[in-house]
This record gives C-alpha cells, sequence and structure tokens, in this order.
C-alpha cells in the first residue's frame, strides 16, 4: 500500500485527486492510503475529465492542470456519458438571495450587479425567478471570505487555487475567496459573475460538466465578454426545473414584427432530409435541416434543437457546415455568407462574404489527409487551405475526377470519426475507400444507418436474406432500433 511502498504520484496530486473527487476512500480504510492501481485509475480519469492522454503517469501536462483555478466542488463524473450531473433539486421555483459580505475589490453595487447578472443566466433559460432581500433570511446565502470562517467548514487556500463553493439544495449557501482579485470587465483577476453563476448552478442542483467550455466546467477558463450559457448547461437547469415558456401575450398586443421567412416545420430525421453534417466541436456529429440541429450517436438521434440555441447569431437553412480539428473553428454557409465559430461561440468581424468561391454552395468537409477544407457545388469541388493562401485559379475541378462513383449536386458531405468521407444525397449516402472510390454495397438509406430509423421493407428482407444488406467492417457495428429482427449493422 501507498504510501510504504513507492507511490507513482508525490503526496500533492494525491491530495487533489482524494479532495476532488477521483479517490474514494472505503470506509473500512483508516488512512488515506491507496494502492498504485488505484492512484494510476484516478489518474487516469482525471486525464479524461481534463481532455488529456489518458496515460495515468502523472506528466507535465497533468500537473499544470492541476495548477489551474477551479470551483471546490468535488467533480462527480459520469464516465460513461458527457452528459450533465444532477445533484438535487429545490422544491420551489421563486427563490431569494442576500449577499452577507461584499468583496472590497469591487465595492458594494457592483458586486450586487454581478451577482445579479449570475442569477440571470439561470432565469433566462428555466422557469426560475431570484429576488434579492437586504434583510432576514434568505433562500440562498452568499459571502466572501478568507483562509477561516467561522460560517464555513471548508477552509479557503489562498489565491489562485480554489476560487469559490457551494452547497447542494436546499443548503443554500454560496461562498467565494477573499483572497481572489474579482473584477468585473477586464482580464484581470477572476470575473466574478462568471464564477458566481457557476456557484449558483451547483447551488440549484447542477453537478460539473465534462464539457471545458461549460460554464459548469470545474476549472476557471478565464474572463469571456460576451459569455453564454453552453448546452450541457442549458439540458442540466432544465432538466430539474423545465423548460422557461413565453409569456402570454395580452388580447390586442401588437407583436414585434416578424422574419420575411416563415419559420420552417420541426423536421424529423427519419423522413426529412439534410442541409448539412457535420463532425463537429466535442466529437459529436451534428445533423441540421431547416432551423434545427441535432446530434446523431451509436444508438439514435438526439433531440432536436433550435440552432442559435448552440451557435447564437447563426440562421437555419444552411447550405454547409464544416469543423476543422486543424484550428479548432467551425464554418457554417449559406448563401453568399459565411460564420465561423470557436466552440460556439462566433468569431469577431462574422459573418463574412464569400468572395472567392460561388454562393449557396453544396456541401463541405475536413480531410485530414491534407488538412484541407474541400466545398462542392454543382458538379466542381474547391480545395481550401485555412492558414495559407488557397490558388483557385484551376477550379473548380470536376467531383467525378478525384472521387470515382460519388454524385454530383450533393446534400451534405462529412469525414468521419472512422477516417472515411461519407456524400449525402437525397436519402441516400456514399462511403469513399483509401483510393477515393464508392465502396460495393453503396449506396444506403441515411435514414436507416445514420438516423437509426425502422424500416419494414428492410425488416421484412432481413428475416428472409440477412446477408442481403452489406456488412462494411470499418467500424463497429451500431445497434438497429428494428422490432422485427435483432441485427447489428455500420455504416
Amino acid at each position: 500500500m501507498c504510501p510504504a511502498d513507492p507511490c507513482p504520484f508525490p503526496p500533492s496530486p494525491q491530495h487533489y485527486l482524494l479532495q476532488f473527487g477521483y479517490l474514494q476512500k472505503p470506509l473500512e480504510r483508516l488512512t488515506n492510503e491507496f494502492t498504485e492501481a488505484e492512484l494510476t485509475e484516478a489518474m487516469r480519469s482525471f486525464q479524461l475529465a481534463s481532455e488529456l492522454p489518458a496515460t495515468g503517469l502523472l506528466d507535465d501536462a497533468t500537473l499544470e492542470q492541476m495548477r489551474q483555478p477551479r470551483c471546490g466542488v468535488e467533480d462527480p463524473f459520469n464516465q460513461k456519458t458527457l452528459k450533465y450531473l444532477l445533484l438535487g433539486r429545490w422544491r420551489r421555483k421563486n427563490l431569494t438571495y442576500r449577499i452577507y459580505h461584499y468583496t472590497p475589490d469591487m465595492g458594494t453595487s457592483a458586486t450586487r450587479e454581478a451577482i445579479q447578472a449570475a442569477f440571470a443566466y439561470w432565469s433566462d433559460v428555466a422557469p426560475l425567478t431570484f429576488r434579492e432581500v437586504r434583510h432576514g433570511t434568505a433562500d440562498i446565502r452568499i459571502s466572501f471570505h478568507g483562509a477561516t470562517s467561522w460560517t464555513c467548514s471548508r477552509p479557503f487556500d489562498g489565491p489562485g487555487k480554489v476560487l469559490a463553493h457551494a452547497d447542494v439544495p436546499e443548503e443554500g449557501t454560496v461562498h467565494f475567496d477573499e483572497d481572489e482579485l474579482w473584477t468585473e470587465g477586464t482580464y484581470r483577476g477572476v470575473n466574478l459573475r462568471i464564477i458566481a453563476a457557476h456557484e449558483i448552478g451547483h447551488a440549484l442542483g447542477l453537478g460539473h460538466s465534462r464539457y471545458p467550455t461549460a460554464l459548469m466546467a470545474p476549472v476557471y477558463s478565464g474572463y469571456r465578454p460576451h459569455f453564454r450559457l453552453h448546452f450541457d448547461d442549458i439540458d442540466g437547469i432544465r432538466a430539474l426545473y423545465g423548460k422557461k415558456t413565453p409569456p402570454v401575450m395580452p388580447s390586442g398586443t401588437l407583436l414585434p414584427p416578424t422574419s420575411s421567412l416563415p419559420p420552417t416545420k420541426v423536421p424529423d430525421p427519419c423522413t426529412d432530409g439534410l442541409d448539412a453534417l457535420m463532425f463537429g466541436p466535442y466529437e459529436q456529429t451534428y445533423a441540421f435541416r431547416g432551423d434545427y440541429v441535432w446530434t446523431v450517436t451509436d444508438f439514435g438521434t438526439g433531440p432536436l434543437k433550435e440552432i442559435p440555441a448552440l451557435w447564437k447569431g447563426l440562421p437555419g437553412r444552411l447550405d454547409a457546415a464544416v469543423h476543422s480539428p486543424r484550428t479548432g473553428r467551425t464554418y457554417f454557409f449559406k448563401g453568399d455568407k459565411v460564420w465561423r465559430y470557436r466552440g460556439f461561440q462566433l468569431d469577431p468581424g462574422y459573418p463574412k462574404a464569400l468572395t472567392r468561391v460561388p454562393a449557396k454552395i453544396d456541401a463541405a468537409f475536413y480531410w485530414p489527409g491534407n488538412k484541407k477544407i474541400f466545398l462542392f457545388k454543382g458538379t466542381g469541388y474547391w480545395q481550401w487551405d485555412e492558414l495559407a493562401w488557397s490558388d483557385f485559379g484551376g477550379y473548380p475541378r470536376k467531383i467525378s475526377k478525384l472521387f470515382t462513383g460519388v454524385p454530383s449536386h450533393l446534400d451534405a458531405a462529412v469525414a468521419w470519426e472512422n477516417g472515411r468521407v461519407y456524400f449525402f444525397k437525397g436519402g441516400q449516402y456514399w462511403r469513399v475507400n483509401a483510393q477515393l472510390r464508392v465502396e460495393k454495397g453503396y449506396p444506403l438509406s441515411t435514414a436507416e444507418r445514420w438516423m437509426h430509423c425502422e424500416s419494414p421493407t428492410l425488416c421484412t428482407s432481413m428475416v428472409t436474406s440477412p446477408h442481403s444488406a452489406p456488412m462494411p467492417s470499418a467500424m463497429p457495428a451500431l445497434t438497429s432500433r428494428l422490432s422485427c429482427v435483432s441485427s447489428t449493422r455500420s455504416l
């Protein structure tokens, strides 16, 4: 047992893993001694949660991540999913809060404004209301204190480490480390609004998120002037309290003018086609149709969301979408404009006009082979290098000259996580091999193979001839939702 045997990690990283929930001491164990296997597995869990190589070894990158300022609440991540974590809920939705001590860094007025803005993040997306009280008891009690406080059993550890902590419902305490430099509107110090919103999330019942750009991520990523909630934050709070409904307009109230384009109907992934498909941020597959986007997983489709719920400012009815692992940027094309995002945040200066390729392109994908983005329109394609000048003098080039058997006038295209390139058109898709030729047995049904929709025709044919559908072996088989016969299928 460590520390009698040689330990793979010095005491400080072990303390970190224990403090933040990666190491769990059995009840029968009297001391904080762990086996090398327990420590290695805990380190691997931390590295996975931090998007580091899960070696189980204490390297420089892991140590640096452990030194980052963060929340004092544990990280009891669900190792099987990236989904939001729920820790409890309030039995009512109209809550009060009181600030008992203010930070001298900002003063009373600025502190109150930052706290009020922090609560607004949650009341904007869920049916919650928050009212400040200046006297008496309150549901959520906020204060600043240093290393010691008679009101808190968890002392802070000085500047730049644990920034704040909170209790789950319905305890209602939210504490901030007074040793930090609390600020607003500047990259100096620690932004009170963002950290307060995070801790209020805990007080409302949310645990930590595995998405590093989410508000509920455990590590503070710095001041973001146009910060907004991640979809994982929104999904989590709505799982606890429901979705905020728009107020009912009194009779005779004048409504604001609407867009000249009518809203698109909610698409059905099993019957409607695709506007775009991409393997995008956080290694998720996103499908677009009309004003909606949904994720595609090995077990079916995720819930449909309006596109601006993920990418604020992005319109619907897209022409194409592509994510570049090379730069971490995501590009969306519509008409004669392109939008560029980092994660889910629009880059300054966008949207911009398309000047060197035609408007209304059909599809786009990032090709890891040459680290370029391919754009398609009609029968032609362009190769674009994000980081260098691209000479389009010899473009467009014929799709058929590069990809044998791929149709023209595409709906979508994607280079997927298994390294294969897929092309989509009219409810079918084609996969090309390493020689850029369409593989035998394609096209196949997009609805059945990607969206996991039931098909009576396929069901009947599989009962009579289980080998009638091609069974490529380039990736693990996906689970079918056919009710009449069990089958394994792949893309």
